[in-house]
C-alpha cells in the first residue's frame, strides 16, 4: 500500500503523464482519419468529431505509428529502467514486424525514414545512435512525433540543460540524426518542460527562446526562426504549413495551441490544417493536454480511443516507475 500522503503527491505527479500521453493519443486518433486530405476540402467540411474509415481503413479511435513509437519507448524504459537504445531499437522492430504497440496487431502507417532506421538496426553491427538518416531530406517529424516521453524523464530526473540536449539528440538520433531533427525535438521538450514545471502556454514560449542554442549551428537555427526569433502565434493561417517536415509541423502545433482556449478547440483546429493531420493532432494533443488537463478532453473521444485502459495503465506504470514509488505498491 502507499501511505496516504504519499499517495495524494503520487495522484497529483501522475496526471502530468496521463494530460501528455493521453493527450498525444486523443489528437493522434482524431487525425487519422483525415491523413493528407487538403485544407481546403476540410475548410469545406471540417471534422469535428472522431471518426474512423477515411484515409486509413481503420476504425475511430485508432492511434497510428506515432503513439505505438512513443508506448513502444515507453515500455522500454518502463521493462528496463532507463532509456536503453538496444531494447528500444528492439521494440520498434517488434512494432514495425510483429505489431506490437498498435491498436489491433497490424501497422498501417510507418514513415520511410523510421522504416529504414530500424531497417538498419535489425541488419546488425550497427550502434542504435547511429541508425538514423542524415540526410537533409530525412527531417519528417518521426522523431519529434514519439520524444515526449523523455521530457517526463528530464522533468522527474531535473535534468540539467547539458544533459536534456544529450538525451534528446539520443533518442532522435535512432531514427533521425540531421540536426534540423534534434534541434525540434529539443525546442518542443524545452517547451513541455516548462509547461511541466507550471509556466503557462505563452511564458512557457517565451522562455523557449531564451534558451542557449549555441550547439546548433546559425543554418539550422535561422530555419526554426518563426518559433524562436518571432512570434509564431501572430502568424494566419496562411502562413501555417501543416506538412510532415519537422519545422512545419512543430510550427503548425505551436500555432495552433497558442491560437486556442481549450483542449477541444486546439485539436479541432489542428487536424483541420489538412495534411499530416495524425502528427500535428499529436504534438498539439500532447501540449494542449498538459495545458489543459486530462479531464478537459472530451469525455466521447475518450470513450471511443482504442486499448484506452491499456494506455492509462502504461501510464501509470511509467510515472510509478520514474517517480520510484512502485516499491510501495
Amino acid at each position: 500500500m502507499i501511505i496516504l500522503s504519499k499517495e495524494k503527491g503520487v495522484m497529483n505527479i501522475m496526471s502530468k503523464i496521463k494530460d501528455g500521453i493521453i493527450g498525444h493519443a486523443v489528437g493522434d486518433a482524431m487525425g487519422v482519419p483525415v491523413e493528407f486530405c487538403i485544407r481546403e476540402k476540410l475548410l469545406i467540411n471540417p471534422v469535428t468529431d472522431m471518426i474512423g474509415y477515411g484515409s486509413h481503413q481503420v476504425p475511430e479511435g485508432f492511434w497510428s505509428d506515432d503513439t505505438s513509437m512513443e508506448i513502444a519507448l515507453i515500455d522500454s524504459y518502463i521493462t528496463k529502467g532507463k532509456f536503453d537504445y538496444d531494447d528500444i531499437m528492439t521494440k520498434f522492430n517488434n512494432w514495425v514486424n510483429y505489431g506490437e504497440y498498435t491498436p489491433s496487431g497490424e501497422v498501417f502507417d510507418i514513415g520511410r525514414t523510421c522504416l529504414q532506421a530500424i531497417r538498419n538496426y535489425s541488419h546488425g553491427n550497427i550502434k542504435a545512435t547511429d541508425c538514423g538518416l542524415t540526410s537533409f531530406n530525412s527531417n519528417g517529424n518521426g522523431s519529434l512525433m514519439r520524444i515526449l516521453p523523455v521530457a517526463y524523464y528530464c522533468f522527474y530526473n531535473k535534468l540539467k540543460q547539458n544533459d536534456i540536449y544529450n538525451i534528446v539528440k539520443d533518442i532522435s538520433s535512432l531514427t533521425h540524426r540531421h540536426e534540423i531533427s534534434i534541434l525540434g525535438c529539443y525546442i518542443y521538450i524545452n517547451y513541455v518542460l516548462f509547461l511541466l514545471n507550471g509556466k503557462d502556454k505563452y511564458s512557457a514560449y517565451n522562455m523557449v527562446k531564451l534558451i542557449d542554442y549555441s550547439m546548433f549551428s546559425n543554418e539550422s537555427l535561422d530555419l526554426y526562426s518563426r518559433i524562436l526569433k518571432e512570434d509564431i502565434s501572430k502568424l494566419t493561417v496562411n502562413d501555417i504549413k501543416s506538412s510532415g517536415y519537422v519545422i512545419d509541423t512543430l510550427e503548425a502545433s505551436l500555432w495552433v495551441l497558442l491560437k486556442s482556449k481549450s483542449y477541444k478547440e486546439s485539436i479541432i483546429g489542428a487536424i483541420n490544417l489538412g495534411n499530416d493531420t495524425d502528427t500535428i493532432g499529436a504534438i498539439t494533443g500532447s501540449m494542449s493536454g498538459i495545458v489543459y488537463g486530462y479531464d478537459e478532453i472530451p469525455e466521447k473521444w475518450l470513450n471511443k480511443l482504442a486499448k484506452r485502459d491499456y494506455l492509462e495503465k502504461l501510464c501509470n506504470d511509467f510515472e510509478l516507475i520514474l517517480t520510484g514509488c512502485e516499491e510501495n505498491m
